[in-house]
């Protein structure tokens, strides 16, 4: 074995000096170095050649000298510390990650197997109304519980101040859970009709049914089993409805906050010049960032889970976003929803049909909800009613 160089790791040259003898073979191996190779350009090679001119060495002379061998010895060695302490520093910044994406990871299979996902929607709308009350003054907990709970304050500006704060959530809290089974059994109730007409009719056709949910921004598309949802009276559209956005939110924040963190790590290394440790930044910034997504998914998580429910308006143009579908059904096997309206109206008049599809474009127009703390009279109400604000929560202040 000829080697032209010797290499920045040991290993790589062992490895090398063992094909000089394989299955018993006799063997040799010989490397050859000139000054001018990275490895002794970076270490000594300055010395080493002052040197090897005293003693009167010529260019191209073959040295075996023990000086060359233990110098580039110690040269390998500084090279695979260097390495070593990059991995480790490297294992370091990996190990914050890895302890976010361990509890990602678990809410995501709790909600992906559907272990324990009831609970953890109770305690994203505990932790939503004790945030509400604790962090925010009258105001801010009158908009925040509007905007992410979909609900009143249940308690005067005078309560507010003079009870004690865990009175408080636990009395919002309890109001909060009424009206999400309240939501939840109308949501079951509107779309329990036609599932239990498709499934007696057609279920030996179909598998899954696609049931349109709408929040009053965005619509979903909720697959659920066709036999499930007969056998348990369309509570199983709930439970799905409910894995759906959770593995949503949860996705979309998840790789967000993975973005943030790659950033972080590049922006932290300037730390260094301020006599201060990267990775120690590093650790507490990630934690903000972290706090921020968990707040975040709880934010959105409930925000859809309160406004949702069926549409049950039919525009002209847009009857197929208007009905709950089987999937790969034919359109006249396709049920029409608007005869289970919320408030039982006749649609059959032609005034009627032109009102509910000018209120359903209405809708769709509306300007998001700002997010500051005090709301216009004139713009639309951050419940999405599509409203103005004057004209539905604001028409008492």
């Amino acid at each position: 074995i000829i080697g032209t160089e010797r290499h920045e790791s040991r290993r790589v040259d062992r490895q090398l000096r063992g094909r000089a003898g394989r299955q018993g073979d006799p063997g040799s191996s010989v490397f050859f170095v000139s000054l001018e190779d990275d490895l002794m350009r970076l270490f000594s090679s300055d010395r080493i050649a002052s040197v090897m001119d005293k003693l009167g060495f010529q260019e191209g002379e073959m040295i075996e000298h023990k000086m060359i061998s233990n110098s580039i010895e110690r040269a390998q060695k500084k090279v695979e510390e260097n390495n070593f302490g990059i991995r480790k520093r490297l294992l370091e910044y990996d190990d914050v990650m890895n302890k976010q994406r361990t509890v990602v990871y678990t809410k995501r299979r709790h909600a992906l197997m559907g272990e324990r996902i009831g609970m953890d929607i109770v305690n994203m709308i505990w932790d939503r109304c004790a945030n509400a009350i604790e962090n925010n003054d009258y105001e801010g907990c009158q908009m925040e519980l509007l905007q992410t709970l979909a609900m009143e304050t249940p308690f005067t500006e005078e309560e507010f101040r003079n009870e004690k704060k865990d009175k408080l959530a636990e009395k919002t809290f309890n109001i909060a859970m009424e009206n999400f089974k309240r939501k939840t059994e109308r949501l079951a109730q509107i779309a329990n009709p036609v599932i239990k007409q498709v499934y007696e009719n057609q279920g030996h056709m179909y598998e899954n049914i696609l049931i349109p949910i709408t929040d009053g921004k965005r619509m979903y598309n909720i697959s659920c089993n066709l036999k499930a949802a007969y056998e348990s009276e369309s509570k199983e559209v709930v439970k799905a409805f409910e894995k759906s956005i959770l593995l949503h939110v949860i996705d979309e924040a998840w790789k967000e906050n993975l973005r943030e963190l790659d950033e972080l790590k590049h922006s932290v290394q300037n730390a260094s010049y301020e006599q201060k440790d990267p990775l120690l930044i590093y650790k507490l910034e990630s934690v903000t960032l972290f706090d921020a997504m968990v707040n975040k998914i709880n934010n959105q998580t409930i925000s859809i889970l309160m406004r949702g429910q069926i549409p049950v308006q039919e525009a002209p143009d847009e009857s197929a976003a208007r009905r709950v579908e089987v999937r790969q059904a034919a359109p006249e096997q396709r049920q029409d929803m608007s005869k289970y309206r919320e408030n039982k109206e006749n649609l059959s008049d032609p005034n009627q049909q032109a009102a509910a599809s000018q209120d359903t474009r209405e809708q769709q127009k509306r300007e998001p909800i700002r997010a500051e703390k005090t709301v216009g009279r004139n713009d639309p109400c951050p419940c999405g009613s599509g409203k103005k604000y004057k004209n539905c929560h604001g028409k008492n202040l």
